[in-house]
């Protein structure tokens, strides 16, 4: 090839691959499934109050060892949990009450009242959205009780 036909050859490559490279986008809505919407905790508590002040969310990704109970504790503010992988057993310390969720489930939280997650014989990987204020635990570990995380 010439060097003459070389640089056109060059000069039309580079004119064609931006041309190439931007594509128009398509408009178009996405699909959502709703994967947990409550007034309500698990266990059917109605949420009555919610925090006072600037508006703080905060995701956690929580991995849970198979077969572990977490410490009994309490939550100040709503949550939604989404279970990832594995299952997890959210007990009521009050009433004894006990329901399982299992991976692509989701659920909301009690607030102010004692409760505890186990896991299955399999590791559990959640993810959890509190809505909470700035400063503000997500979790209170009752007393005698290590962290929940």
């Amino acid at each position: 090839m010439s060097k003459f036909a070389f640089a056109v050859f060059t000069t039309a490559c580079l004119a064609i691959t931006p041309a190439l490279a931007q594509k128009p986008h398509t408009t178009s809505s996405a699909h959502a499934d709703v994967l947990v919407k409550s007034s309500t905790s698990w266990n059917g508590k109605p949420y009555t109050t919610y925090p006072a002040g600037q508006p703080q969310l905060t995701m956690l990704k929580m991995s849970i060892p198979a077969n572990t109970a977490l410490p009994w504790h309490t939550h100040p503010f709503p949550n939604a949990v989404y279970v990832l992988q594995g299952q997890l057993t959210i007990e009521d310390k009050a009433s004894g009450k006990k329901q399982v969720f299992h991976a692509g489930e989701g659920f909301t939280e009690s607030v102010d009242d004692v409760h505890r997650g186990v896991s299955g014989s399999t590791p559990t990987v959640l993810i959890i959205t509190y809505s909470g204020t700035p400063g503000a635990a997500t979790f209170k570990a009752e007393p005698g009780q290590k962290p929940e995380y």
